[in-house]
């Protein structure tokens, strides 16, 4: 797969209420003397994989006094108000590609090996094996806001929200959908910690002791 064929689009408009509303991206992760952000974990992730890279921002103020990195595209919420489903409906209509990875920013411990396969069953599904979405499926559940996702799917996820249903997982369920199921991610997740979302203090405190 050509590595400039794929958008990298992350989330990071949420409003953090279960961690008083700071800013998840900005927040360090890690032991040791230089812990470094979610954002910037992520990013040194994505440079390697594709030059398409977004960041999808809210558009409340919280974020406004944030430095951005200079050489990624930062955008805001087409629509106001719509939570997750809002922001994956900004990343495929801002998006210059065709296929498009969504990773929410509180995912800490991404990897370049598994983000590659992720893009790459995202390419094979537009192929023969069509599909919408790929995307990782734990023990939790499926995991929407880290998945490869084909821009003809906005549709689909702008009648949610025209409905007024924000659920992201509702929204998917109108698209074609290809798993990547435990099995197969046991082979990039040995530590169990490869899709963890940082929502709680208690998250976090994890997190930084990873």
């Amino acid at each position: 797969m050509g590595w400039r064929m794929w958008t990298a689009a992350i989330l990071a408009g949420g409003e953090a209420r279960r961690l008083g509303g700071l800013d998840k991206s900005g927040l360090a992760v890690g032991t040791g003397k230089n812990p470094r952000s979610m954002l910037d974990r992520q990013l040194a992730v994505l440079r390697d994989l594709t030059p398409h890279i977004l960041i999808v921002d809210g558009a409340s103020d919280r974020h406004q006094s944030r430095q951005w990195p200079a050489d990624v595209r930062v955008i805001h919420d087409r629509i106001p108000g719509a939570g997750a489903l809002g922001g994956l409906y900004t990343a495929l209509m801002e998006a210059t590609t065709e296929q498009v990875l969504v990773i929410a920013c509180d995912m800490p411990f991404l990897t370049k090996p598994f983000v590659a396969h992720l893009a790459a069953l995202g390419a094979e599904s537009n192929g023969p094996a069509r599909a919408d979405v790929v995307l990782p499926r734990d023990q939790h559940g499926r995991h929407p806001l880290c998945a490869s996702y084909h821009r003809r799917s906005a549709p689909v996820l702008k009648a949610g929200i025209d409905a007024g249903n924000l659920r992201v997982l509702d929204a998917i369920t109108r698209l074609v959908v290809r798993e990547i199921g435990p099995d197969d991610l046991a082979l990039f997740d040995r530590d169990g910690q490869l899709l963890m979302n940082v929502n709680t203090p208690a998250d976090y405190e994890r997190a930084l002791q990873s």
